[in-house]
């Protein structure tokens, strides 16, 4: 069993091999010096704590106890579907039954002239570390684009005191999946906190001429950075797989069963699309932590011959100056909405189809607000549960009790 991707989504699948008794060689190939981490930590505590650290998914001794073999600090360069082999950027070859991709996402690049060494993206723990260094009190941190990363790493920068100016192309932040109201209570907590959001603005030019970066806006406005960071949406890692001729559809296109156009080939996480059964088989690609942990382990079961579809329904979560959003489902789905108001100021929409049934769940509050009542929406989702809208938007009613009938 060979691992391409020694993230989140090709860790879980090494362990995953391991806990299901599997007994062959199991290589796992990364292209950073790191052990397997998580990566949600990389625009949060890695930015904020005293001492940043990778919050690895296994130590050096548990993948030594495991017999998993880490190959770090190289890349995968080619597949040879005939031989089942795998060449390495350092000469070396490995031979395959089974194959698993789980090469990831890269930061969308800015495709305009004067970017320089202020202008950064982030994709890893060094990433991370980099951008830290210039986020202390008095630093001038512009951030492009307003989703889920540009936003935390906003919330970081605001709480070691550097001034943040979010510049976001969109009429509003957080367009991609995040209905507008819960988008307002992120952008209101924003500038509570001091960071300038400017939505609907396009960036004519960018200078960065190493000491800082200056952004002049469609409208006239200029903006002057100490650095500027990124965050405009990911593309998955495919070239490999286009390389070995592989299926590509907004990323490697994969079965229910998570399997290539080849069968012993294999790709889950941030880099495949995959049919979604709870949305009658609409194609979808997911960059999320949990989907990333729990296609790692799926891929692993069916490399094994399970045979298992996937089931998941999917789910994102944020967590900015206290606030924690969490989405069960996919909004867009939903042709109707129904709010249910909880404690202090939490509250959640519940997003119908057409025909009423539960398609997605999107909430905010303080802490832990939302999270049992996601949880619980999630599972009617799951189960395709059409409850009534007057009960999903009565605080009175149990979401456990509609989960029962």
């Amino acid at each position: 069993m060979v691992i391409i991707g020694a993230g989140e989504c090709g860790g879980r699948a090494a362990l995953t091999l391991r806990d299901l008794s599997f007994d062959g060689p199991v290589t796992l190939i990364g292209d950073e010096p790191h052990l397997p981490y998580e990566r949600p930590p990389l625009s949060k505590e890695a930015m904020t704590g005293e001492a940043p650290a990778i919050k690895a998914i296994a130590s050096d001794e548990m993948l030594a106890e495991r017999s998993i073999r880490h190959i770090h600090s190289v890349q995968a360069v080619a597949i040879d579907r005939a031989a089942r082999s795998v060449r390495l950027s350092d000469g070396s070859t490995l031979p395959y039954d089974k194959l698993l991709l789980a090469t990831g996402s890269l930061p969308r690049r800015l495709p305009m002239p004067g970017l320089g060494p202020r202008c950064v993206y982030l994709r890893t723990f060094n990433d991370a570390l980099a951008i830290r260094a210039h986020l202390g009190a008095g630093k001038r941190i512009a951030i492009v684009g307003g989703g889920f990363i540009g936003l935390e790493l906003a919330a970081a920068a605001r709480k070691l005191g550097a001034s943040v100016t979010v510049i976001e192309a969109q009429p509003r932040i957080l367009m991609r999946g995040v209905p507008a109201e819960i988008a307002e209570v992120i952008h209101q907590a924003h500038e509570a906190e001091g960071v300038n959001i400017l939505c609907g603005e396009g960036i004519a030019t960018i200078a960065d001429d190493g000491g800082e970066v200056r952004i002049a806006l469609v409208g006239g406005r200029v903006i002057v950075a100490d650095l500027a960071v990124i965050g405009i949406g990911a593309v998955p890692v495919t070239a490999l797989a286009a390389e070995a001729e592989l299926a590509i559809d907004n990323g490697i296109a994969v079965d229910a069963e998570l399997r290539t156009s080849a069968p012993d080939i294999f790709a889950a996480g941030d880099c495949c699309s995959f049919p979604l059964a709870v949305y009658g088989g609409r194609r979808v690609r997911l960059e999320a932590w949990r989907n990333a942990q729990e296609q790692g382990a799926l891929a692993a079961r069916n490399m094994l011959g399970a045979g298992e579809a996937h089931a998941a329904v999917p789910w994102f979560w944020s967590d900015q100056y206290g606030l924690t959003l969490q989405i069960s489902g996919l909004s867009d789905e939903g042709r109707s909405t129904v709010r249910r108001d909880l404690d202090d100021g939490a509250f959640i929409l519940f997003h119908l189809a057409e025909d009423g049934r539960l398609v997605a769940a999107s909430g905010i509050g303080p802490g832990n607000a939302v999270a049992r009542d996601i949880r619980l929406a999630e599972m009617l989702i799951a189960r395709r549960a059409k409850p009534a809208p007057e009960a999903l938007g009565s605080q009175t009613v149990k979401l456990k009790s509609l989960l029962a009938a």
